[in-house]
């Protein structure tokens, strides 16, 4: 695999796509940092408000006659924030896909409380229930493996941040696993505390490193962690 290097931020596009900043964009791929409170893809809900809907519409570049197009890699939650990577062909979607659980994946997390251990991991099977909620069972025929490594790196009276090392990409997979260690995600509506009065969900993908589909060099690429976490952390 070729040296990490850090992609670089092209010029400020005009069809800025809505929620989505563009961090890089070449034939293959474009990799968007996008805000919490976006869907990645369409829901029974709503189909039009997302992120691969805003991507799709830069990519024509306002041309519904263009047959430029995007292809899903992966997805974070709506709540989520970070960095998300599509792909501008259907043979970069098939490589990065088939490629994803290998790729380096980590998220910053504000957590309720302090952990014992300041660096671990957890893992355990995932599998969901009839009204869409995650949680593990200890028989692997009935879940999916999911593999979550942390590490604390600041404290305070009320809430810890970590680094966390995603191995696995499980629905769900961090908010699941410290709601089930005693240490649920701040703002989570779901998982979490709820009337703590934290406005968002204090998960953010903060670097990305994958292996490019056409050139197979190894690219970072990097959202920094949003103030309001550290507003949290005061």
């Amino acid at each position: 695999m070729e040296e990490s290097q850090k992609a670089q931020k092209k010029v400020k596009p005009r069809f800025q796509p809505r929620g989505c900043a563009i961090l890089y964009e070449d034939q293959d791929i474009i990799v968007v940092e996008k805000v919490s409170g976006l869907l990645t893809m369409g829901s029974d809900r709503e189909r039009t408000k997302t992120a691969y809907q805003h991507v799709t519409h830069y990519v024509k570049k306002g041309n519904p006659r263009s047959k430029n197009r995007i292809f899903i890699v992966h997805r974070l939650d709506k709540d989520t924030s970070g960095v998300l990577v599509f792909a501008k062909t259907e043979a970069a979607k098939v490589y990065l896909q088939t490629e994803w659980q290998s790729f380096s994946k980590t998220y910053i997390a504000v957590v309720e409380g302090q952990l014992a251990e300041k660096e671990g991991i957890i893992e355990s099977y995932l599998t969901e229930n009839s009204i869409h909620r995650v949680f593990s069972v200890k028989n692997p025929n009935k879940g999916k493996y999911a593999k979550t490594g942390y590490k604390v790196i600041r404290e305070s009276k009320y809430f810890s941040m970590l680094e966390i090392n995603l191995f696995t990409g499980r629905k769900n997979q961090i908010r699941v696993h410290f709601s089930e260690h005693g240490n649920p995600v701040a703002g989570d509506k779901m998982y979490g505390i709820k009337g703590k009065g934290v406005k968002r969900l204090a998960l953010h993908s903060t670097s990305l490193t994958i292996q490019h589909p056409f050139t197979k060099k190894e690219m970072t690429f990097e959202a920094g962690t949003p103030g309001f976490f550290k507003q949290l952390m005061k």
